[in-house]
């Protein structure tokens, strides 16, 4: 395609089964470069403007529709670093998903801890927090559904958490992030508690990692085509 063609809305979003609002919006939230204007006020696209767009489409399954956003709102307003910090930690978070998936896959390798009486290595409920990297709020919602089981301290009514309740709660947090609900998530903990072992888990830790698969291959996609609009003219 001539660098100079110039194209309309329908031009671009025909290509993706879009509608030419959605173009149109891309554009304004700064997706897109902002595109000229015809004397009668009318949008004239470019095949950067094509090219822009389909870098933007590719990152959204690699990175969440807000994030692609800002990738693509940093590289044109020329912020390139920015825009690579970010695919950066999108890289950093997925390494950190697959090393959680990795730690509790050995948890359960390892025979169930006993509850009684307290390990010597019990913990609270903020350091744990901080050591999954949630707030003890979440961690107070997941005891109410079920996912973890805390026992307290008689004396201070402290939350206790065992090795097993730490298992239960990275469990939990792994299988929040692979995108699985709350209820989903207690039925598994549950049936894991009762088998004492991997087994039940098997299946989903795998579509799990199947799911990190995917996202480090969209990652690659995405990250190609933004290569290939920065070096459009």
């Amino acid at each position: 395609m001539n660098l100079k063609t110039r194209l309309r809305p329908v031009d671009l979003a025909r290509e993706h089964g879009l509608s030419t609002q959605a173009v149109r919006n891309y554009e304004e939230a700064g997706f897109l470069p902002p595109a000229e204007r015809s004397p009668h006020g009318y949008r004239r696209y470019t095949p950067r403007h094509a090219a822009a767009l389909r870098a933007f489409l590719a990152l959204i399954p690699a990175h969440g529709h807000a994030t692609a956003g800002a990738i693509m709102r940093a590289a044109n307003s020329g912020a390139v670093e920015e825009a690579l910090r970010l695919i950066d930690d999108g890289h950093a978070q997925l390494a950190e998903d697959r090393r959680t998936l990795e730690a509790v896959e050995r948890a359960l390798d390892d025979p169930m801890p006993p509850r009684e009486p307290a390990e010597p290595g019990v913990t609270f409920i903020g350091p744990l927090a901080r050591r999954v990297g949630v707030r003890p709020a979440t961690l107070r919602a997941w005891e109410r559904a079920g996912l973890v089981t805390p026992r307290r301290d008689p004396r201070t009514g402290y939350r206790i958490y065992t090795s097993a309740e730490v298992r239960d709660v990275l469990l939990a947090h792994q299988l929040r992030r692979g995108g699985y609900g709350v209820e989903r998530i207690a039925l598994v903990v549950e049936r894991v508690r009762a088998a004492g072992g991997p087994h039940p888990l098997q299946a989903t830790l795998g579509e799990w990692r199947d799911r990190l698969t995917a996202r480090g291959r969209a990652m690659l996609a995405g990250a190609a085509a933004l290569d290939t609009y920065l070096g459009t003219p």
